[in-house]
């Protein structure tokens, strides 16, 4: 059976789940989604939702810092002091997130990529993908291993420049769009082509 068959149920179904954040999660609901993009940069999903099952939205928004990290290094997190002083800082935005989501795509990324402390890119393609918006790549070393492989780019940098992200992206958007999906769907459709299930 076609990895599109296999894998469509368990997409649409994770993407409505993303879409009711988008449209009707609170500020700390959307504040604790970024929190996990931050926490998920050079980690893992898996960790990554951990970690947000254990501090909780409130958490997030009210812990002291030394608590966060501890609850951070519970967890396992290979960096709990930096990703807690990000955290922290980042609370300053709890109030602007529900209208940063609503602008366009890309000018929401570019806004919190500018303003949110831990987001680069990627991070903030994952979080506004994680509150329902499609048009965005979400570009990890899974994705770009697998990008390399097909040969839709030639090499893996070390670091990815605003000007090569937007390059790869456009790349990655030709195979989607070839896909019959958008790109953040598709995401999901790799993911579960390299773990056999869909996360988030």
């Amino acid at each position: 059976m076609p990895i599109r068959e296999r894998a469509r149920g368990l997409v649409e179904e994770r993407f409505n789940e993303f879409k009711r954040l988008g449209e009707s999660g609170s500020e700390e609901d959307l504040f604790s989604e970024l929190c996990f993009c931050v926490l998920t940069a050079n980690w893992s999903a898996q960790g990554g939702i951990k970690a947000q099952q254990l501090i909780k939205p409130e958490g997030f928004l009210n812990l002291s810092q030394d608590h966060l990290e501890r609850s951070l290094a519970a967890v396992g997190h290979r960096y709990p002091k930096a990703r807690a002083s990000y955290i922290v800082r980042n609370r300053s935005l709890v109030g602007t997130l529900r209208s940063v989501i609503k602008f366009d795509p890309f000018a929401a990324r570019e806004w919190l990529v500018k303003n949110a402390l831990g987001i680069g890119y990627k991070e903030a393609s994952h979080f506004l993908r994680n509150v329902g918006i499609e048009e965005l790549a979400i570009l990890d070393r899974h994705v770009l291993s697998i990008m390399k492989k097909y040969k839709i780019i030639d090499h893996i940098p070390k670091s990815l420049t605003r000007s090569l992200y937007l390059s790869y992206e456009e790349r990655l958007r030709e195979i989607a769009n070839q896909f019959g999906e958008s790109l953040g769907k598709f995401d999901l459709y790799l993911w579960y082509f390299v773990k056999g299930k869909v996360e988030k």
